[in-house]
């Protein structure tokens, strides 16, 4: 890492680091400083600490003698900071570490710290001294306040995530960032990683159903939705520049996959229209987006361009800001002075127009603000541009007219503020020879820089383009160490340039001097002339208005060029239309489909004919009214405050009234658009959907927007209640429960037996099914409640016959009972082997279940013997009804006990029913249907629900088949108290019943 201390200064400081590939780290580093323009240097790693490896350095922006260096946190963290050029340091422990550095723009001592933990610090005394700002900041969307612009010089605009979707926009005070203090200039949360603030203007972007939208603030104003043309469909959104008062977008549109359609805007930033279709666009080395458009340096509103054209990549240049557009003409001789047979538009010069972001290596073009009309790039000739055959190519006359002048890709420095040029070939090879020319670039002129030819790493030289002293450096051979050679040019020049040296250059578009409105006219130096223009030399211009044609306004929004170059509005734009900002009484600008183009200066001429024309407000009816969350969501938690906001496109916004309705008995009026622009917030207390509806109503009328809004409560946990065993081919009822028990809409899908490719999908939390087939079947539940799924699973033994009886325990069994799914289980294995002991029941003719719930309950199966009963019915209930006696003879002899835990023995009992049990078979089947049905209205809806028979199991007595329960006033009162206390409670997040207690009299599985 070599950096020049500062403009005007002859301090170099270069940071090295010895990197141990076989422990991936840095082992060790060097401090070097040099005081003569980097003709000796001096080792500083005893000013720093000997063994302090260091990571970074970073010079002040507004005072280059203040110095900072950042150590490797792997070893320390720690910062050392100079304030005399990196002669001396003192050295501060952080304990943080730092992952990045925002020097503010003005205030030379106030630094931004972003940790690695995604915190924010803040320095007001050049890192001697940090506070915490802000913690979750995203990482590089922190940002420096504007003067001018911003309320405080000491104001921070940032990005705090939320959650994995969300973030808010937040400003801050430097040293004050308390609740109190920050302010939330969007209404709602954004996207991650979209807060932009560039110049005066701030990006945020908030996707609602997967469709992003983009928002723009303007001088720190309120959020407009940013307007692109209708059909645009945006995929990705990049904002490219915003200098001048203007924005530069690159929009990736529906249909497109590797290119960008480049729009710029109007001074507001909200209206922006095409200005080039399909520009290429590649990815960078930190997976960025980078769009080939280039801006040329000293020449306002002159790009450069690649656009894909049927499957080629052309060149494009414009001068005006993109209203116009065309490809470059190549040079007509080559570089031995051989004619180039190249005819426009189907051959032209291509270029290469990536800018490196490595400060010690050129990229493929460049510029400078000091040279204006000079530019040096990488291309080719042809149909297209290639990566094969690559050139350089010159142009002395912004664009107009290029040559060749290397036939190989050469690295270009413009020294003496472009009075001279020094190429150095981009080669993996080692060289010794550069190049020079001060002709701008006609003649150029071969000099050894060093004896033994260099692998060249970098070149740096001093800031600013009027340098003539540079340093090159490399190394030898891959195993030596670095070679600095240090190249002074001001020998070469015998004198300084006096007023005979320089000449007048107009700037012009092949031929017309007229751009962007003005005639400019600049002092340029002679290619002749070779003499030292110094750092005092400024680049001088005059210009001279031009009157306004045609070509200095672009079509405005909502209208589109066609082939005779004139504007017509698009077929989905209604010309007519006024903005709600137009209030009865005041007037607005008409658009006449055109305007003129940002920062052109022109006069009169046809600019009464193109301008807006300003007009009396009419009274007009309300249109494009929108209602949204702030969330962009269709879903809130009930008891949290949801945000709506309401937009109006047109209409008299101020004597337009706004009505919203909550769908839950509440609605708010407010008397004009203006008054709710920080949004509407409202707190549901109960789960439901609810029709929220906004009425935009003035004398001229009406307009309403409507949403449907799901308000639930987060799913903690779902129990799928199902019989243990089941009867082939009888209908079997599965029952999912949720917790709580109204979560807001569910939707439940289930994976029944064998059938795991087809869910049965269904709104309700019961469904019927039978098995067709004995053997073990798996019934999957799946339940889903806004943004969590929960799943539960159940495994059935199905069975032609079978005999069950419902099992009670000793009290003492309750007090040790959690409730929850793994404790039945162990407790059912541990019961099942107690009866096994007492009766000598085969293992595999005998299951137990414990039911959910207190008291503690449980069943146990009887199961045919196939070895003896197989193909015989009357064999197998009657062998059936012989173990049936046995278990519970063993049951009220109090033969079945087991130990719980030292001391807590459970004796096991067979439950005493008010109802016998019945024989099961194909004609008497075990399982009857008790129907349980509450009907709950939704909030805010009507809704009719149709009566459906929910079965749940029910046990009858062998030695009654028609016995019925002896009482029905003991079955009906149960069932009224759980209605009551269901109903009793809030309608929010109910919680089921912990402790419910069943009635004995109606065994049946606890739901």
């Amino acid at each position: 890492m070599v950096h020049w201390s500062g403009q005007n200064s002859s301090v170099i400081l270069m940071l090295t680091k010895l990197f141990d590939f076989n422990l991936n780290s840095v082992t060790e580093s060097s401090l070097w400083r040099s005081t003569d323009y980097g003709a000796t240097y001096q080792k500083l790693n005893d000013k720093v600490g000997a063994k302090t490896i260091l990571s970074y350095l970073y010079v002040s922006p507004n005072n280059k003698r203040k110095i900072m260096l950042l150590t490797d946190p792997e070893v320390e963290s720690s910062l050392l900071i100079s304030s005399d050029e990196g002669a001396t340091y003192q050295k501060y422990r952080l304990n943080f570490y730092i992952l990045s550095l925002l020097f503010h723009p003005e205030q030379e001592d106030w630094i931004l710290a972003y940790s690695h933990d995604q915190k924010l610090y803040s320095s007001v005394e050049f890192g001697r001294r940090w506070q915490l700002v802000h913690e979750r900041v995203a990482p590089n969307r922190f940002y420096w306040s504007k003067m001018g612009l911003d309320k405080e010089p000491g104001l921070i605009h940032l990005e705090t995530s939320i959650s994995e979707g969300q973030a808010l926009y937040v400003t801050c005070k430097l040293q004050n960032c308390t609740d109190a203090n920050k302010g939330k200039p969007f209404p709602g949360y954004i996207d991650p990683n979209s807060l932009v603030v560039q110049d005066e203007y701030v990006f945020v972007q908030v996707s609602t159903a997967g469709k992003p939208v983009y928002y723009v603030s303007a001088k720190r104003d309120v959020f407009t939705p940013m307007k692109l043309p209708k059909y645009t469909l945006p995929k990705e959104l990049h904002v490219i520049s915003t200098d001048e008062n203007r924005v530069v977008a690159a929009v990736q549109e529906w249909n497109q996959n590797e290119t960008y359609n480049l729009y710029v805007s109007d001074t507001s930033g909200v209206f922006y229209t095409l200005a080039l279709e399909n520009v290429v666009s590649s990815m960078g080395l930190e997976g960025n987006v980078m769009v080939d458009l280039y801006e040329v340096a000293g020449i306002k509103g002159m790009f450069l361009a690649n656009k894909k054209t049927e499957n080629q990549v052309k060149t494009h240049i414009t001068y005006n800001r993109g209203r116009d557009w065309r490809l470059l003409q190549a040079p007509s001789k080559d570089l031995r002075g051989n004619s180039i047979h190249c005819v426009l538009p189907y051959c032209s010069l291509h270029l290469h127009l990536h800018v490196s972001a490595n400060p010690y290596t050129s990229g493929n073009i460049a510029s400078r603000e000091s040279a204006p009309g000079i530019i040096v790039a990488s291309g080719s000739i042809g149909s297209e541009l290639t990566t094969g055959n690559v050139s350089v190519f010159i142009t002395s006359d912004a664009g107009n007219a290029w040559r060749q002048i290397f036939e190989e890709e050469y690295a270009v420095l413009y020294l003496d503020q472009g009075g001279a040029l020094v190429a150095i070939r981009h080669t993996p090879l080692p060289i010794r020879h550069l190049w020079l020319s001060f002709d701008e670039g006609r003649q150029w002129n071969k000099y050894s820089f060093i004896s033994t030819p260099l692998f060249v790493d970098g070149v740096l030289g001093e800031p600013g383009e009027e340098t003539l002293i540079m340093t090159i450096f490399g190394h030898v051979s891959h195993r030596s160490e670095w070679q600095l050679v240090k190249i002074d040019f001001r020998s070469i020049f015998n004198r300084r340039c006096t007023e005979v040296d320089y000449q007048t250059w107009h700037l012009h578009n092949q031929g017309e001097p007229c751009l962007m409105g003005v005639k400019r006219i600049y002092r340029k130096l002679k290619p002749t002339s070779r003499c030292v223009m110094g750092k005092m030399y400024s680049v001088s211009m005059t210009s001279g208005s031009c009157d306004c044609t045609e070509a200095d306004f672009e079509c405005d929004y909502g209208y589109e060029r066609r082939t005779n170059g004139r504007c017509s509005h698009a077929f989905w734009f209604h010309p007519a239309s006024v903005s709600r900002s137009c209030t009865t009484g005041m007037t607005f600008l008409n658009s006449t489909g055109y305007r003129k183009v940002v920062s052109n200066n022109c006069t009169a001429g046809v600019i009464a004919e193109y301008t807006a024309r300003r007009q009396q407000c009419p009274t007009q009816a309300p249109r494009g009214l929108h209602l949204v969350t702030n969330e962009a969501a269709l879903t809130a938690t009930s008891g949290t405050n949801v945000t709506f906001l309401v937009f109006l496109e047109e209409g008299d916004g101020a004597r337009t009234s706004i009505t919203v309705d909550f769908g839950d008995g509440h609605a708010l009026t407010y008397s004009n658009v203006s008054s709710m622009e920080d949004g509407i917030k409202h707190i549901y207390k109960s789960v439901g959907i609810y029709r929220v509806t906004a009425m935009a109503e003035n004398s001229l009328g009406s307009e309403t927007a409507m949403l449907y809004l799901h308000v639930t409560c987060q799913l903690e946990h779902i129990h799928l209640s199902a019989p243990f065993v089941a009867l082939k081919n009888k209908e079997v009822n599965l029952t999912a429960v949720l917790w709580p028990s109204q979560v807001g809409t569910v939707t439940y899908i289930w994976w029944i037996g064998n059938n795991t490719e087809q869910p049965v999908i269904t709104l309700e939390g019961s469904v019927a099914c039978t098995f067709s087939r004995e053997g073990i079947n798996t019934v999957t539940v799946q339940v889903s409640a806004g943004n969590s799924i929960l799943q539960d699973r159940k495994t059935i033994a199905v069975h032609e016959f079978f005999r069950s009886h419902l099992l009670a325990f000793s009290s003492n069994l309750d007090e040790h009972n959690p409730d929850v799914p793994e404790w039945r289980l162990d407790v059912s294995r541990v019961i099942r082997n107690s009866m096994i002991q007492a009766t000598a029941v085969r293992e595999e003719q005998l299951l137990v279940t414990v039911l959910p719930g207190l008291p503690t309950a449980a069943e146990f199966f009887l199961l045919p013997d196939k070895l003896i009963t197989e193909g015989k019915p009357e064999k197998s209930s009657a062998h059936l009804d012989q173990l049936s006696e046995v278990l519970l003879n063993a049951l009220n002899q109090n033969l079945v006990q087991f130990t719980l835990r030292p001391g807590v023995q459970v004796t096991v009992y067979a439950a005493h029913l008010s109802a016998a049990t019945q024989r099961h078979s194909e004609r008497e089947p075990r399982y009857t249907c008790v129907c349980h049905l509450q009907i709950q209205e939704i909030p805010g809806l009507n809704v009719y629900a149709q009566m459906q028979n929910e079965k749940e199991q029910e046990m009858t007595s062998p030695a009654d088949p028609k016995a019925t329960p002896s009482s029905q006033q003991d079955l009906v009162p149960s069932l009224e108290i759980l209605d009551t206390e269901l109903n009793s409670r809030p309608t929010g997040c109910m919680k089921p019943h912990v402790h419910v207690k069943f009635s004995t009299e109606l065994p049946t599985y606890i739901v």
